[in-house]
Parts: C-alpha cells; sequence; structure tokens
C-alpha cells in the first residue's frame, strides 16, 4: 500500500509543479518529428499528475478495503487513473478553448443609457457613467443641448475613446 501512496502523492506534487512550470513538458517536446503534436495536452503535466494520482490513491484505497494484492490494486488503479486523466486532458482543452469573443470596444457603447456626473454645458464637455460590458465606465460627454447632473443619457456615437456625444432621455 505504502508504493501506492507514493504513487498519489507524486501525482499531486506533479500537480504542483504544472501550476507552477505551465507548459513545460510541452515546451521540451516541440518540433520533434514524430512527437508533434503529441504533447499537445494529450500527455501535459496536468494529465500526467491526474493518472498517476488517482492511480496510487485508488490503488491504495482498493488495497486497505478489499484487501487485494499489488496486480489487483493496480488493475483497479489504471482504469480510474486513465478516466481522471481523459477528464483532465477535456477540461484544459474547455479551458484552452475559451471562445468568448473579442474584446468589448467603444463603438459598442452606441445606443447605450448612462447617467451625468457632472453636468454637461451646450459649449463644452462634461462627464456621464456608462456600463460597458458589466463595467461601468466614466467618459467625457458632449451634448448638442445644455444636460443636469443625474439626467439619464444615451449614447449617440463616441468622439474618442475617453469621450462620447450624447443626448438626453425624454420620458
Amino acid at each position: 500500500m505504502g508504493w501506492f501512496l507514493g504513487l498519489g502523492i507524486v501525482g499531486v506534487a506533479l500537480l504542483v509543479l504544472s501550476l507552477v512550470f505551465d507548459g513545460v513538458l510541452e515546451g521540451l517536446f516541440d518540433g520533434v518529428g514524430v512527437l508533434d503534436g503529441l504533447f499537445d495536452g494529450l500527455l501535459s503535466l496536468p494529465v500526467i499528475a491526474g493518472f498517476v494520482s488517482m492511480l496510487g490513491f485508488s490503488g491504495a484505497i482498493a488495497m486497505g478495503a478489499t484487501g487485494v494484492g499489488a496486480v489487483g490494486a493496480t488493475a483497479i488503479g489504471v482504469p480510474a487513473g486513465v478516466v481522471t486523466g481523459w477528464l483532465a486532458y477535456r477540461l484544459s482543452r474547455m479551458l484552452l478553448r475559451d471562445d468568448s469573443g473579442a474584446a468589448p470596444r467603444y463603438e459598442d457603447l452606441i445606443g447605450a443609457s448612462g447617467s451625468v456626473v457632472t453636468a454637461i454645458p451646450a459649449d463644452g464637455y462634461g462627464e456621464v457613467l456608462i456600463h460597458l460590458a458589466g463595467q461601468p465606465v466614466k467618459l467625457s460627454a458632449k451634448s448638442p443641448a445644455p444636460v443636469g447632473q443625474g439626467a439619464e443619457v444615451w449614447v449617440e456615437g463616441t468622439l474618442s475613446q475617453t469621450a462620447v456625444s450624447v443626448r438626453p432621455v425624454e420620458h
């Protein structure tokens, strides 16, 4: 049982190493002809760590709970390790494939509503608070008509990355 517990602990240590040295194992084999593409996540450090730790811990549990020998514990631990390694591979692929889309642009502000923080005079700039991608953004604002503090406004256009043209919302 000691060997299996040792394998489990080594697997957890490998997992910690994979967090510290992210991608090192994959980088060692980049460009090796036959192995090219094999290390694209399939034999990554988190996958190997998941396999080894589950092999060790499930083998130790099998030996302690059922009294099977080393061969029986290995027969139980290897499939459990394969499943855990496969799950680690699928999870890492899912996280790396993050297709959340493009970052928000200031043109995305057009049509958004906000509130006036600093009054906007007819011939100058004031400040508005607009929400862009769920985050509050304070911008300079210009309006054809004066707009008082606290008024609700709509963004008509972007003048620069820090300034927008607005119009008051009519209720």
